[in-house]
């Protein structure tokens, strides 16, 4: 029996013995009850006093309680697997019994021998492999009498468990909010809006255990919203229940029971480990391998996850704790992936297949076509695809995007170039501008732009460094809604995202930069020597000019396009 999470639900007991097993299993939610009662009081519980009250936190990371061993009997077991049905009562019930698909392109493409095979969750009713689990907890915790009318659902997510929650919530008529960090694509955040949830966004770079993180947040929402429920999907014996009963079910049924390698992207970690338990029961000499990005720490061995990389763009796998329904001993070998091949191969599955797939598709394709290598031909990979392409319209879908995050160069783009795309910035003679120190008050600076005629300016520190921009209508409607006052310093009103080329870089580039920005800050790298050894000398980011998007009429004899009818001009005129 699979006993990971928090709250553990009955399933449905189907056939002869119904009354008994349900018997049985309530005897031991109710010894499970009141296990987890003394462990609210005990140290796995962190208790932290805010004012005067008390917030209840319970870690997400805790050693699982799980009892489940290779081999045991079936007869132990709470699984279930229901019919297809034909017609269906609502669309929840359109959620699993997802297509296997075969590959055809990408495996010649690699000298693949073996037969390559993608479970397609993006089939799923709310686009994802996390329906499964959503659907799982929400129908458990109703089960268990936990989850009532008119309670609130509360969850920490990278997205996709809050898109598959939000779809149950707005079905069975629950309240839902969903806490997401800020790195999570807008498509996301649209789709909940339209669900009906509520939004809560978090810092990406607060760690899980911190006040500010997406669990911590989490949690205090539930201690202050009255009838409100985490379900937890880092500890929620239901998240990998739901991939044992069904997924790998469904896997063994479209294989024939023969499957040789299964590849899966890991996050929470419950999609890999209740797929791979249940494989492993059926094809003892299969190879589960785990795929986890750099910059997380779930892989093993720990000298596996040793990189100075702490973020990465890839959403919806890796984490830094390892979730309680993570069990890492069915896995038996762990590729560590970057980002640059995840959206390579992401594109590629869309060029090639025809597969609308997400990021996380790519990583877990991209593992699967270098670990299926030493299979032979007639053996079988199934690689899960987790999502599809609809939350990343504006990411790895995108050319700009691409470019400015560094996966692609403006050179390996399919467009017509103009005469000028291979001019580098070097040859615009650029100078600097006017720079504002942080300490100027807001004041004293929209005099000076207003008398310079600027509208925008960038600030930096005494030696050079660049912390933001700022511009003239920003500052004034900051200073009417009260926001800030006059007299503060402008580093409360900077904007502390922006684009960035370099003197080296073609016009190219800072073309697709301009297709969506205003501006772009041209740097450079400048060595600061301060008696250190030469080995050691940092490098620092040192701001020299900024660059427009300037109309200049006489300039249209080149084919510039249309948003960039261009002379590239610094602020300080000649």
């Amino acid at each position: 029996m699979l006993w990971l999470g928090y709250v553990i639900q009955p399933p449905y007991f189907g056939g002869l013995g119904e009354e008994l097993a349900r018997n049985m299993w309530h005897r031991v939610v109710g010894m499970l009850s009141q296990v987890e009662e003394k462990q609210l009081c005990s140290n796995d519980l962190e208790n932290t006093v805010t004012g005067t009250e008390e917030r209840q936190w319970i870690r997400p990371d805790l050693p699982s309680r799980c009892t489940w061993k290779l081999g045991m009997s079936s007869a132990e077991s709470p699984h279930c697997h229901s019919a297809t049905m034909l017609i269906l009562p609502n669309i929840l019930r359109r959620i699993g019994d997802t297509p296997l698909v075969r590959m055809n392109k990408i495996p010649k493409a690699f000298g693949l021998k073996c037969e390559l095979l993608a479970k397609c969750e993006f089939f799923n009713a709310g686009g994802s492999v996390k329906d499964r689990i959503s659907l799982r907890m929400v129908e458990d915790a109703e089960r268990a009498g936990i989850l009532k009318p008119g309670d609130t659902i509360i969850e920490p997510t990278s997205g996709n468990t809050g898109i598959g929650l939000a779809l149950a919530a707005a079905v069975k008529g629950y309240r839902c909010i969903i806490v997401m960090p800020e790195k999570m694509s807008m498509e996301k955040v649209d789709v909940l809006r339209a669900l009906g949830a509520e939004i809560v966004r978090t810092p990406t770079a607060a760690r899980f255990d911190s006040p500010e993180s997406h669990v911590g947040v989490a949690w205090r929402l539930k201690n202050e919203i009255p009838n409100s429920h985490i379900l937890d999907q880092y500890r929620n014996a239901s998240n990998p229940l739901a991939h044992y009963d069904t997924t790998a079910e469904e896997i063994l049924e479209q294989c024939d029971g023969k499957v040789d390698m299964l590849v899966a992207g890991a996050g929470t970690g419950g999609t890999i480990t209740g797929i791979a338990r249940k494989l492993k029961e059926r094809c003892p000499n299969i190879k589960i391998v785990g795929v986890d990005p750099e910059g997380s720490i779930l892989a093993e061995p720990e000298e596996l996850n040793m990189t100075d990389k702490t973020q990465y763009e890839v959403e919806g796998i890796g984490y830094d704790f390892i979730p309680t329904v993570l069990d890492r001993s069915v896995i038996d070998k762990w590729y560590k992936s970057n980002d640059e091949e995840s959206f390579a191969m992401s594109r590629m599955l869309i060029r090639e297949e025809g597969l609308l797939c997400g990021g996380s598709s790519g990583t877990a394709m991209a593992a699967a076509v270098k670990m299926s290598t030493e299979l032979k031909e007639g053996q079988r990979c199934v690689v899960i695809l987790p999502d599809s392409i609809r939350n990343y319209m504006s990411k790895f879908l995108s050319d700009n995007w691409m470019c400015d995050k560094g996966f692609l160069t403006p050179n390996d783009l399919m467009v017509s170039k103009s005469w000028w795309w291979n001019l580098t910035l070097q040859s615009l003679n650029l100078c600097a501008p006017i720079t504002v120190l942080p300490s100027v008050n807001i004041k004293k600076t929209i005099k000076i732009l207003k008398e310079k005629a600027f509208d925008q300016a960038p600030v930096v520190d005494e030696s050079g460094m660049i912390l933001g921009m700022l511009t003239l209508g920003n500052m004034l409607s900051s200073v009417l809604a009260g926001k800030v006052k006059a007299s503060d310093p402008v580093s409360k009103v900077l904007y502390k995202q922006f684009k960035q080329v370099r003197l080296t870089d073609n016009l190219g580039k800072l073309s697709r930069i301009l297709e969506t920005d205003h501006f772009a800050l041209v740097v450079h790298d400048q060595i600061q020597c301060k008696f250190t050894p030469p080995s050691s000398l940092p490098s620092t980011l040192i701001f020299l000019s900024f660059s427009l998007p300037l109309t200049l009429s006489h300039f249209l004899i080149s084919p510039f396009p249309r948003y960039l009818v261009l002379l590239l001009l610094s602020l300080f005129h000649h």
